[in-house]
């Protein structure tokens, strides 16, 4: 793997995001979108008492145990303030919470799935591009932008009809934000402190989703189709 021109730093917020090699679909079915989401919620403390093979045959009980263990124990490699997955790449928005940690978290991460992947489709070889792309957030605007933009991701792309249905996807944080949920993956405190309450939240979100659609139609015409 190349090495990286500009190091990730402890304490900044990252669009961390990566594809399939040649564009190539990760994830093409709801048990491989359950796994994907499984894996980042594992991986993302710096250390686990058990494999993740050990982890997946427990109890839900079990894994409730778990997950309060580790979180009390607060050795987090990164937080997960938005993400996204979709057919063939994934968005996410998170801070590195100790030195190295996107790096280790990311290849963990892609690792484990695509050996998931690899077993289960009868293939060897890459499945996600060798070197994942990471911008770093500068600005409050910047922050808010780009949770939009991975919010609306499935809508953009039209894997998502209608806009009402965005907030049901499955395989984003937009429901998290949003709902009532108390064991997801990403950190809606942060997100949801610039706004009065959810709701705001939402318009936020919602009220660019036609204009963003639009952008896409032609983003492959003015960028380079490997962002």
């Amino acid at each position: 793997m190349p090495g990286r021109l500009l190091p990730l730093v402890t304490g900044e917020i990252y669009h961390v995001f990566n594809r399939g090699i040649d564009h190539r679909p990760t994830f093409t079915s709801v048990g491989e979108y359950k796994r994907a989401l499984i894996t980042i919620k594992f991986y993302r403390f710096s250390s686990q008492p058990v494999k993740l093979s050990r982890f997946l045959i427990l109890s839900g009980e079990e894994k409730g145990k778990f997950f309060s263990d580790v979180k009390r124990e607060e050795k987090f490699l990164v937080e997960f303030l938005s993400f996204c997955l979709m057919p063939n790449h994934f968005h996410f928005l998170i801070k590195q919470v100790q030195d190295g940690g996107i790096s280790r978290f990311m290849s963990n991460f892609q690792n484990s799935f695509t050996r998931y992947f690899n077993v289960k489709h009868e293939r060897t070889g890459q499945l996600f591009l060798n070197q994942f792309k990471a911008v770093r957030i500068e600005t409050d605007e910047q922050f808010l932008h780009v949770s939009r933009y991975i919010h609306l991701n499935p809508h953009s792309s039209f894997i998502v009809k209608n806009l009402s249905d965005l907030e049901n996807y499955q395989w984003s944080s937009l429901f998290e934000h949003l709902g009532d949920s108390k064991d997801g993956i990403s950190n809606s405190e942060t997100i949801l402190s610039f706004f009065k309450d959810k709701q705001n939240y939402k318009g936020f979100v919602f009220d660019q989703a036609n204009y963003q659609r639009e952008l896409d139609k032609i983003k492959h015409l003015v960028i380079d189709s490997d962002t």
